[in-house]
């Protein structure tokens, strides 16, 4: 971990598209549309109301000042952003300053079971808190937000990795729908999710931070296992320093992945807008970073 040839961090400067809080005033109830904010963070407008996927706005991973550290700021500032109707989180690998800023705004959060005594520990109300199991479901607007399967942990230490429960999230609403997969390791949870509820608008896919060595797998799968959706939004790469691999390994794979799976891959930089219903013309930005 400690003496390693790969590329780790990137030389230089990832692009960021800063996102205007006047974008995002107005909220159009017929679409579905998303940028991304880092590691696994997304803003997501869906049918009318807002929802932040994982969010996590601070300059490490892990909740003191050191340790992996942002490659890149936020779009958008925790600050800037609108009223946010909901958060999905997938498991406790959790922001706190993130929640509780949003928390002051009546935002509702949907976690995994057992996650919601972390938020509460931190003052978030529990009318603020669906705290649901695998298959259980809520709605919010006319929108059907699932708890749905994955295969990972929980916990950051030696003994608390079953501690609390960990999921992906299926949501969806009149008109769209879409899919997140949290950390996961690639197993039939997939097949079973999209038979019930697919196929999904977009979906956002974790594919970095994984290995080295199979065992990983059953965590943290790798692009080639990720590359399985319609309309496929890669997270989950290119924030942290998180794993064994060079910094832009992931991205490099999915896209070869999904190229011979003819998969819809999109590969937005920080911050830049992808709607369902549009086309979208990817870049290859990670090569410019040299």
């Amino acid at each position: 971990m400690l003496f390693y040839d790969e590329i780790r961090i990137p030389p230089f400067k990832i692009p960021v598209i800063s996102v205007l809080d006047s974008f995002l005033k107005i909220l159009n109830s017929s679409t579905l549309r998303a940028f991304w904010i880092g590691h696994s963070s997304v803003y997501v407008e869906i049918d009318g109301i807002r929802i932040l996927i994982d969010p996590g706005f601070s300059d490490y991973a892990s909740p003191f000042d050191f340790g992996p550290k942002r490659f890149h700021p936020p779009p958008i500032t925790l600050q800037d952003l609108p009223k946010i109707d909901a958060v999905v989180i997938s498991h406790d690998h959790l922001d706190m300053e993130t929640i509780t800023h949003l928390s002051k705004n009546e935002t509702i959060f949907f976690v995994p079971l057992g996650i919601g005594a972390h938020l509460e520990k931190w003052s978030v109300s529990k009318k603020q808190i669906q705290e649901l199991e695998w298959w259980q479901e809520k709605i919010v607007s006319k929108i059907r937000i699932i708890c749905t399967p994955n295969r990972h942990y929980s916990g950051r230490g030696l003994t608390d990795y079953k501690a609390t429960l960990w999921s992906s999230w299926s949501v969806i609403g009149p008109k769209h729908s879409f899919y997140y997969s949290g950390d996961t390791g690639y197993s039939e949870h997939f097949k079973e999710i999209g038979e019930r509820f697919g196929p999904f608008d977009m979906s956002f896919i974790k594919i970095g931070a994984y290995g080295p060595g199979d065992s990983w797998l059953d965590i943290h799968m790798d692009p080639q296992h990720a590359v399985q959706a319609k309309r496929m939004f890669p997270v989950h790469w290119g924030t942290f320093n998180l794993a064994y691999h060079d910094w832009d390994e992931p991205i490099k794979l999915a896209i070869e992945a999904a190229s011979k799976a003819q998969i819809d891959l999109v590969t937005p930089r920080i911050g830049e807008f992808v709607f369902s219903d549009k086309e979208f013309h990817s870049k290859n930005w990670w090569k410019q970073i040299k």
